[in-house]
C-alpha cells in the first residue's frame, strides 16, 4: 500500500505515498495533489534541489500570522507513538514520527515530500529566491476537514523562530505544483508536546 522513492537532493530523502488512503482521500476536489503526489516517481526536476535556496533555510518572518498553539492536538499524540513504538526500527527521529504517522494514521498520505518552484516561477518571488528555483521536502501530508494539511516535524517546536515561513512556502509551492488554491491549505509543525497551526493566505507575502 505504500509506495516509496529515495531523492539524493543534497543528501538522503525517502518519499512515501500510502496509495489505498490517497485513493479515498483525494477524491473531493484534490486530484491535482493525487496527480503530482503519483508523477513524483517518474517526474521530479532533481537538479533544483542541488543548488540555490530551501524552504527550510529561509530566515524571516511573516507579519499578522494567526498561529494558534495546541498541547492536546493528535499529531502530538501521533508523534508520541511513533517515537515509542520506532524506537528500534529507525535512528532518525524523523523517520520514526513520519513511517508511523504513514502507516497508522488514518489522515496522513505521504511524507517527505519534493516542492520546488522553478526558476522563471520564482520571479514573483525575487527578493527571496534570486534567480533560482526554491525547493523543500514537506514532512507529511494529512487531509482532514477537506483542507490539505503541511506538517513538519520539529523535536523543540515552542522554540522554532521560521517553522511558519517554511510550511508556508512549502504550501504555496505545492499550491502551485498542484492548482490547489491557497485557501485550501493548513500549516503546521509540531512536536509530541505542542502543534503550531495556522491558515495560510497569499496577502501574507503581500505584506512582506
Amino acid at each position: 500500500m505504500i509506495k516509496s522513492k529515495c531523492f539524493w537532493h543534497g543528501w538522503k530523502y525517502d518519499y512515501g505515498l500510502h496509495n489505498k488512503k490517497a485513493e479515498g482521500l483525494l477524491n473531493n476536489g484534490f486530484s491535482g495533489l493525487k496527480d503530482y503526489l503519483n508523477s513524483l516517481f517518474t517526474k521530479c526536476p532533481d537538479d533544483y534541489f542541488k543548488n540555490g535556496p530551501r524552504g527550510s533555510k529561509l530566515r524571516f518572518q511573516l507579519p499578522n500570522l494567526d498561529i494558534k498553539r495546541h498541547n492536546d492536538h493528535e499529531v502530538s499524540l501521533l508523534c508520541s507513538y511513533g517515537i515509542d513504538i520506532n524506537a528500534e526500527r529507525f535512528k532518525s527521529e524523523h523517520m520514526k514520527v513520519q513511517m508511523f504517522m504513514l502507516e497508522n494514521d488514518k489522515k496522513t498520505i505521504a511524507m517527505e515530500i519534493p516542492v520546488w518552484f522553478s526558476s522563471e516561477e520564482t520571479q514573483e518571488h525575487k527578493p527571496i529566491a534570486g534567480n533560482f528555483p526554491l525547493t523543500g521536502h514537506i514532512d507529511l501530508l494529512r487531509i482532514e476537514d477537506n483542507k490539505v494539511w503541511v506538517w513538519d516535524y520539529k523535536p523543540n517546536a515552542q522554540n522554532e523562530k521560521y517553522a511558519a515561513t517554511q510550511t508556508y512556502f512549502y504550501a504555496l509551492m505545492l499550491s502551485k505544483r498542484t492548482g490547489i488554491p491557497i485557501e485550501n491549505f493548513m500549516c503546521g509543525w509540531f512536536d509530541t508536546a505542542n502543534a503550531f497551526v495556522f491558515r495560510p493566505n497569499a496577502k501574507f507575502l503581500a505584506e512582506y
